[in-house]
Order: structure tokens, then sequence, then C-alpha cells
């Protein structure tokens, strides 16, 4: 829970001063890379992490992923161009990838079917901290002292902790190998090629760069069919569809996110501290949907629990643009946040249930896996994409409150996609031991 807690610091910090960041290093119409290549390494950190937890155990993925999270934020911190930040950020990622993952691995591995609910409750209760906290000490260092403390700070506290929890995760070493690994280990290094492709080719603001878009995001549809279960990109009933829908309703509330402090400091010139509290309004309902989804029985579909969290996010989300109106106080973002929040904690710890209840023993790092391979690959193709719309408006006069209104109904779309794909997630039978393997 610990590096949980650290790992929502840093998410929450770096979304409070990014910002700061852009002005400073003059890229605000690159502003999404900071956060894309973030989120493209921990693809390849979440690939690793799940074969390498499989095979041996988590432990290894666990050590190697904080001691690449630390690293990078020193990186970051010390970048004086947008290249060294998204350098960084992108060995922050691979760190990420890996803890999550190995996390995960541990929760399924450590605990009873019956008990996982309230495991995954527990987790969302690690970042209520970090969310109250976390946007006024980053709104502060970034305003008033310098951006680059709030890299800075996560391994002077990301590093005592690990080193306390690495020598009592033994009991949980072993495994065995897969023969797919070294298949998934190139898929997923095109899939995050193919990633940074569509990225890099959207944000040219060209036809060619248009192209060369379109031939990442082929890249990208081709080989992660290769890291994801059978069936997933078609939303397959039961498990595939089920891993499908982690990234449908990440897509809608993390790509909003994006926008919601630039958005606030852009249009309505309040600080970056102010911006980023409205972030902080969301920890205590994200655990609230949490707990409730942690009183259902372990082995109960969860498809209408992922349903109505997408509904509340999709309303939250669509309120959002109602926040930048001239006449109405920007504190009210907060509450339509909140409200989006309450939504992603009844639907994402119900979405890993799930999963885990559908898969065999031997493949839980593979799904685990999956599950967070999903939430990169479409939140970095939904924000690339509203990333391009920014990057148009910003070079055309700048970013208005129609701008992100415009974004926002982009996320609203994703959310209302995972309503409607919710009742896919219950499989037509559920064999003993678990359904559905992985590919």
């Amino acid at each position: 829970m610990a590096l949980i807690t650290l790992l929502a610091f840093e998410a929450i910090g770096t979304a409070t001063a990014m910002p700061v960041v852009a002005r400073d290093l003059n890229a605000l119409s690159d502003y999404t890379w900071a956060f894309n290549a973030f989120l493209v390494a921990s693809l390849l950190g979440m690939v690793v992490g799940g074969l390498w937890s499989d095979a041996v155990g988590p432990r290894p993925a666990l050590v190697w992923g904080v001691l690449a999270l630390a690293g990078g934020s020193v990186v970051a911190g010390s970048a004086p161009t947008l290249v060294v930040l998204v350098s960084g950020r992108a060995l922050q990622g691979i760190g990420a990838g890996l803890v999550i993952v190995s996390v995960y691995v541990l929760i399924a591995r450590a605990y009873d079917e019956s008990v996982r609910p309230k495991a995954f409750s527990v987790l969302a209760a690690a970042w209520i901290v970090p969310s109250l906290v976390g946007p006024l000490v980053a709104g502060w260092l970034a305003d008033s002292v310098t951006w680059r403390a709030v890299f800075w700070l996560v391994p002077i506290f990301v590093l005592p902790p690990a080193l306390l929890l690495f020598p009592r995760l033994k009991e949980y070493d072993g495994g065995t190998p897969h023969d797919s690994g070294r298949t998934r280990l190139i898929a997923g290094a095109f899939t995050a090629a193919g990633l940074m492709t569509l990225q890099y080719g959207l944000l040219q603001l060209s036809v060619i760069g248009l192209a060369e878009g379109a031939v990442g995001l082929a890249v990208v549809i081709i080989a992660v069919r290769y890291v994801l279960p059978h069936g997933a990109l078609r939303f397959e009933r039961g498990l595939p569809a089920s891993v499908m829908m982690r990234g449908l309703i990440a897509a809608a509330f993390f790509s909003a996110e994006v926008f919601v402090p630039l958005a606030l400091v852009e249009t309505r010139g309040v600080s970056t501290t102010y911006a980023g509290m409205v972030l902080a309004t969301a920890a205590a309902m994200w655990s609230l949907g949490s707990y409730a989804q942690s009183r259902l029985p372990g082995d109960q579909d969860r498809g209408p629990a992922v349903r109505l969290g997408a509904a509340i996010v999709a309303c939250s989300v669509l309120s959002l643009p109602i926040a930048l109106l001239p006449a109405v106080p920007p504190w009210t973002a907060a509450v339509s946040w909140a409200v989006g929040a309450l939504g992603m904690g009844l639907a994402m710890p119900s979405v890993s249930v799930q999963v885990m209840r559908l898969s065999p023993p031997a493949q839980l790092g593979l799904n685990s896996s999956a599950l967070q391979i999903v939430d990169s690959v479409m939140n970095v193709v939904v924000i690339s994409f509203l990333g391009l719309g920014h990057a148009w408006a910003v070079v055309n006069g700048g970013a208005t409150a129609t701008t992100y209104t415009a974004l926002w109904l982009g996320s609203t779309v994703m959310a209302l996609l995972a309503v409607v794909a919710a009742g896919r997630m219950a499989p037509r039978s559920v064999p003993d031991g678990g359904a559905a393997e992985a590919v």
C-alpha cells in the first residue's frame, strides 16, 4: 500500500505541475507528450512485469520497477528541455508498469477470491492522502519554489519503504515461464513504437503527420493482439471483454483529467495550486465507490457495477465545461470531478476483480499485465487524438473554453461506449478454475 501511495503522489503531483512545466520549457503545444511518454513506456514495463512475475514471482519486477521510477524522477526533475523531460517520464513509466503489475500479482497470490474486492478497496484508499495533499504540495512547489522539486521528492520517499518491503516478499517467489514470452516482448515493443509514432505524427499538424499517425495506429492494432487475451479487440464475452473495459473507462476519465488543470489555469486564470486542488476532491469519492464494490461478493458478475460506474463517469465529464463559464465559480469543476471519481471507484476495482476471477492461476501475471496494457494503450490513443485538437487550437490563436468542451466531449464518448459494452463482461459459462486463456 505504501508504494501505491507514493505512485499516487507522483501521478497527481505531475498532473498538477504540468501547466507550469509546459510554460517553462516552452512546450505548451506538445503538452500531452509528458503524459503519453509515461504511458507508452509503462506498457513495456507491464509486458515485462507480467512475464517476469509469472516466471519467478513478483519480487524482482517490483525491485527494478522502484529503481526505474526513482531514476526517471531524477532525470525529469533535472530536464533542461522537453526531450530530456520526456526521457525521464519514459523511465518513470517503465518503473510504474513493473510496480503496478507486480502488486496485482501479489494480491492474486496472497488473497483468496472472496477477499480480493476488499484488497482492491485498500488500494483505492491508498490514493486518499496523495489526492488531498499532493495537489497542494505540488502546486505550492511549482508556483513558489520550482516544479523540479515535484520530481526530485519521489526517490526520497519511495526508496525507504521499498527497501523495507522487498525482503518480506520472498515467500511469493517462484513460478513457470511462458512459452510465448518472446512473442509478447516483441509485440509489446511494436505496440510502444506504434503509439509513439501515432503521437508524433498527430502533433505535426500536417498531412504527412496524419499519415504517420495512421501507420502508428495500424501497428498498434496489429501488435497489441499478441499481449491481450484472445478475442479482446472483438470484445468477446467474458475475460476478453472484461480486460477491454479497463481501457474504455480509464481512457474516458484520464484523458479528461489531463486537461482539467490546464483548462482552469488557461481559461479561468486560477493558480496552479487551485487547479490541482480540483483533482484532490476526487480521492474520498473514489474510495467511497471502491468501498461500495468491496461489499459485493467476490464471485459475482461485475458487469452491472461497471456499467453504473461508467455512466457516472460520463455524466461527470460531460458536466466539466460548466466550470469554464465566466458566471460559474471554477470550484464547480471539483464537484464534477468528485462525481466521476465515485464512478471510477466503483468500476475500476470491479474490472480487476472480474478479470482475476476468470483467470487461471498460471496466467494471473499475463492477465494482470493485460489490464494495465489496455489501460495504457487506450489512454495514449485517446489522449493523442485529443492532443491533436489541443495543439491545433494552440497554433491557431490559443485554446479556449470551446476547445476544452470539445475535448471533454471526446472523453464522454469513451465512457458511453463502456456503458454499452459492460454487458459483455459476463461469460456464457464460467468453468471451474477460471475461464478463457490469454494468448
